[in-house]
């Protein structure tokens, strides 16, 4: 149970940073993510104001529209349930949360498309920060994220664009509910920032 908090803290924390591109558009992804070393990948599902994050630990479903946030365990068939506080995460909008400096810095070939690599500055936690973009016409989520430090890279492969099924994010029927000890989301997401 203590490697899937960290997994799903992970898995959050992808969240975070997709969660302006969400609003916008609607499409699957392998999402491959790399934090300090270790390597983390998952199937990304995402509707108009919900998400589904599957990975071999277990699946992430965020329904922005209801404010919650459902954990489930296949292999268990259960389900944990989280309060969803958008105004806590990052804000719907295109640019980063906190940005204060956007600039162009090149172009690169990433899985055989034509991308334009940006150079972000963002205030966080009063502390400015550097992030990369890599952007590609014709598909609204950049196809990669790093770190100024690559110290963590989010990787976008085998992206769909389309609307997806609304039934990927309901819980399955025959899923118990169970209250575990789970972190606030606050503290899950701030235990990535770090």
């Amino acid at each position: 149970m203590k490697n899937r908090g960290k997994l799903i803290s992970l898995a959050l924390g992808i969240f975070v940073l997709l969660f302006p591109i969400m609003a916008r558009a609607e499409f699957s992804a392998v999402i491959k993510s790399t934090n300090k070393g270790k390597v983390f990948q998952s199937r990304i599902f995402v509707g108009k104001d919900r998400t589904r994050m599957t990975s071999d630990e277990g699946i992430i479903i965020t329904r922005m529209d209801q404010n919650v946030v459902w954990i489930l365990m296949p292999k268990e068939k259960m389900y944990m349930e989280q309060a969803f506080d958008p105004t806590k995460a990052v804000a719907t909008q295109e640019k980063v949360e906190g940005e204060i400096e956007r600039k162009l810095v090149g172009h690169e070939m990433i899985d055989d498309r034509s991308t334009d690599k940006y150079k972000v500055v963002f205030i966080r936690n009063n502390k400015k920060e550097i992030m990369f973009q890599w952007m590609t016409n014709g598909i609204d989520v950049p196809v990669k994220m790093a770190a100024g430090d690559n110290s963590w890279i989010v990787e976008y492969k085998d992206i769909r664009p389309g609307k997806q099924a609304n039934s990927l994010f309901e819980v399955p029927y025959g899923y118990q509910k169970v209250a575990a000890g789970m972190p606030s989301m606050k503290d899950m997401f701030k235990g990535i920032a770090k």
